[in-house]
Order: structure tokens, then sequence, then C-alpha cells
């Protein structure tokens, strides 16, 4: 009797593919290099024989699987083509002409390329951005683009790369289902097209930002969205202690979190709130004049020091969100209205979380 699976390999990335025995040609997708292998029963043979379509053939045992930085992946032509050591991806999500619409995201992604290119070396053109302000339509922060754009970031990273992702919207907690949380909810992000395509929880983003990340390689995640905590589900979260001092907490005691950390890389998120906290957008201001709380406070504590470390850059954006009570306008040429956080337990709070301890009063904060 035939097996209710077929074994047959990615003919991209080498990848095993489980499959049921096709009784006609069929495409199946690869989890790891996302790309579609065509399948065709072989003529002649009864069962699970089979041959594949494209560049490799089912054999008895699979072909070697390439390494990550091998396997080729496409990209639309409008990405940046330049591949340097330091590069970014760059995502206001404003949900415009809907209930959700948020002011200013777009704004926040000026504001954090300017970061980027002034403060700390980024080159111009290693730097993606997906806004509804796009033409193009591969750049507009739908699910599928925004996946396919987080693939490009970490796509081909070696040792002594630097990489940013700064994502601007909403966000939303789901009822974990894999009992791998200790609040028991899965925090997500909100694409554009979220009510049609759904939104990107934070295993998938896990799978597809944090585990790419290879020895050598640097990963910064920021991230301004309601329960934004451990939206990249990494090991370790920065609590304050009852003596005033940061400390961290292992996310995963009992283990859990193994199969979550990168391939031998760092990957650090400073975030908007707690996973239990929530972000308002302000009314009545145009969205020319509109920057997020978490943003704010960002900024002025890297303009303000150079060089800071990661404690002290903590400690300096949660002073400026608890004293900054109302809207505001901001100094310089942006002149921007503060888009606040209104936090369902009490003041929101910047949350710092990392795949590795480390000291954060002695690290420099460095993107």
């Amino acid at each position: 009797m035939a097996s209710s699976t077929t074994a047959c390999w990615c003919s991209h990335c080498g990848m095993g593919l489980a499959t049921p025995p096709p009784r006609s040609s069929s495409s199946f997708l690869c989890a790891f290099c996302h790309r579609l292998t065509r399948i065709e029963p072989q003529p002649g043979v009864r069962g699970s024989a089979m041959t594949m379509t494209t560049l490799a053939r089912a054999t008895a045992s699979p072909p070697p699987p390439l390494p990550l930085s091998v396997v080729k992946r496409e990209f639309p032509a409008s990405y940046p083509k330049v591949r340097g050591k330091k590069r970014a991806l760059l995502v206001g999500v404003s949900y415009t002409g809907t209930p959700h619409e948020l002011r200013g995201t777009v704004n926040d992604v000026k504001e954090m390329r300017r970061i980027l290119v002034d403060k700390f070396g980024y080159p111009s053109g290693c730097i993606l951005e997906l806004t509804e302000m796009e033409r193009d339509l591969s750049k507009v922060p739908t699910r599928e683009n925004l996946l396919r754009a987080m693939r490009w970031l970490v796509d081909g990273c070696a040792s002594g790369d630097s990489l940013v992702f700064h994502f601007a919207g909403h966000g939303v907690q789901h009822v974990d289902l894999k009992d791998d949380e200790v609040d028991g909810y899965n925090e997500a992000l909100c694409p554009v097209d979220f009510r049609r395509s759904g939104n990107i929880l934070d295993d998938e983003i896990n799978e597809t930002l944090v585990r790419p990340v290879g020895r050598g390689v640097k990963l910064h995640a920021i991230v301004d969205t309601c329960h934004s905590g451990t939206i990249l589900d990494l090991p370790y979260l920065c609590r304050m202690s009852r003596t005033g001092y940061w400390q961290w907490e292992n996310q995963y005691p009992g283990g859990g979190g193994k199969g979550k950390s990168p391939n031998g890389g760092l990957v650090i998120s400073i975030s908007g709130c707690r996973d239990d906290q929530k972000s308002a957008d302000t009314s009545g201001f145009p969205e020319s004049a509109s920057i997020g709380a978490m943003m704010d406070s960002f900024i002025q504590a890297v303009d303000a020091e150079p060089g800071t470390t990661y404690g002290r850059l903590l400690s300096a954006m949660r002073a400026r969100i608890r004293d900054g009570h109302g809207s505001r306008r901001l100094p310089g040429k942006l002149g921007s209205y503060v888009r606040r956080m209104t936090a369902s337990s009490g003041v929101q709070e910047p949350q710092l979380c990392s795949s590795e301890i480390f000291d954060i009063y002695r690290k420099p904060f460095l993107l």
C-alpha cells in the first residue's frame, strides 16, 4: 500500500518536502527558501515514485542542502542592489482610509532613515522602505511584501554585517496555541492588508528574521506598535528590578526557546511598550506633522548622547515618555507633533529584548 506522504526535495535549496503522492502535476512551497518545486507522477511507475520538473529530481537520497548564504531568492528589481555591510528595512503602515488609520508612520520612517544615515553611517542606497506612499506596488506594506522584504534583509548576511528592521504601525495579540508564550498570547504585526491576508505572528517573524542571522551578524529591530514587547520571540527580556537596576529575565526558563535563537548571531529588539500595553494615535493633526512617541524618545536619546549604552538609552527613552504628557511640537525642521502612547496598564514602557545576555551599562548602542 502506498504511504500517505512521499519523500522528495526542494529543487532550489535541497531541503526535504513531505508531500502527498501526486495524482497530477502539483507545486509545493518549501518552508525553508519559500520557493516552489513542481512535482509530477512518473509515468509507468506505481505508488509514490515521481519526478520534479524543475532543477532537481527526487531520488533515493536527497541532494545536500545548500548553505543559507548560497540559497538565491528572487526579489523585485526595485529593491536596493547595493549589498553593503550595513542595510535596513524601514516600514511605516498608515492604514489610510480605514477606521484603523494612523498618522505619522511615514514620518517615523523618514526620521529613522535620517538617524541611520547621519548617525550610524548607513548608505542611503542600502535602505529599503515600505509605505503606502510608494507608487511601486512591491513596496506597499502588504503581508506578502513585508515577509519578502524581511527575507531580503537577512538574505546572504555574513559576518560583520549590521542589519536594522524598523516597523511603525498596529500590533495585536492572538491566543497562543503552541503553549510557548509566558503570558499565553502571541504578538503580531498588522500589515496594511491584515483584514484580507491576516497578521504576521511573532513565530513567523522569528523564523524569517531571527533564525537566519549567522555568526558575526548583528540585527536590531526597532518596533513601535501595541503589544510589541516580545515581538521577535527572543529568549531574554530586560526588566527593572525592585532595586532600580535593569536585569535580564529568561522568557523560556524551561528551555522552550532553544529553537528560536539566531544561527550564531546577535539579535536585539527595542520596542515601544510591554506586551500588555497599547499605543494610540493623536487626532486633529495633519499627516505631515506627526511622529510616534516611541520614535520621538528614541531620536532624542540618540541625538542627545552619541555612543550611549543600551542601559542609558532605555532609561532616557522611558524618562522622556513619562515626562511627555500631552501633545507637543518638536523642535527642528519636522516641527512635528508626537503621537502619544496610551497604555492599557499604566504609562507605556519601552522594552529591550535580546538573543543573549550582555551588560547593558557597558555595551555601547551601535547600529
